[in-house]
């Protein structure tokens, strides 16, 4: 056991993790447009609330999916770490969770400036940007296929720019492609 390994980062995009992670984005998207959709109907009960609080209720569910993509992280590099015998919180480990929560306060504070001053049309553009920017810096030797879904997001974003209605289609689509790569990660850990 040398110092490299024991000095790795435990909190790693692969297998189980990104299947869930791309099930958390395809469920919130889905169920913001359901709200979206039930808002904009005049037979539902939805059609009845006040729009600050569909905003609310829809920054809950984006809070509630990110915390579980991070909870899902983390008890993966947990279990990754408790396998190998290895401490959870090294340098390596401290170095990524520094920067996840950095991104998280960039996108969180990028989103809210731009909602706030009614671009929300840009929304959908700026977190994929956003989150290319987060799968990039993670990305390393043993996981190059990060860099496609990198450009993944940032060819939707592209997308989004162009067409603002586009936004379900695209989380949709980061959301299998998030599950086909965690279904190929763990046939490559299998074989």
């Amino acid at each position: 056991m040398n110092t490299q390994e024991k000095n790795s980062n435990h909190f790693v995009l692969k297998g189980l993790v990104s299947i869930l992670i791309g099930i958390f984005i395809f469920g919130v998207a889905y169920l913001i447009k359901t709200i979206l959709k039930e808002f904009l109907t005049d037979d539902s009960p939805l059609g009845m609330l006040s729009t600050e609080i569909i905003e609310i209720f829809i920054i809950f569910l984006i809070f509630c999916g990110l915390l579980f993509a991070s909870l899902a992280l983390f008890f993966s590099g947990k279990r990754s770490a408790k396998k190998k015998q290895y401490p959870l919180w090294n340098q390596k480990t401290k170095t990524a969770f520094r920067k996840y929560i950095l991104f998280i306060i960039i996108a969180f504070g990028s989103l809210m400036l731009l909602f706030n001053l009614g671009f929300v049309e840009y929304l959908t553009p700026t977190f994929l940007i956003i989150y290319a920017f987060l799968l990039f810096t993670f990305k390393n030797k043993a996981r190059k296929n990060l860099l496609i879904l990198a450009g993944l997001n940032v060819f939707l974003a592209l997308i989004c720019f162009l067409i603002p209605s586009y936004w379900f289609a695209s989380f949709s689509i980061l959301g299998i492609a998030h599950i086909t790569y965690g279904v190929v990660e763990k046939t490559k850990i299998a074989s």
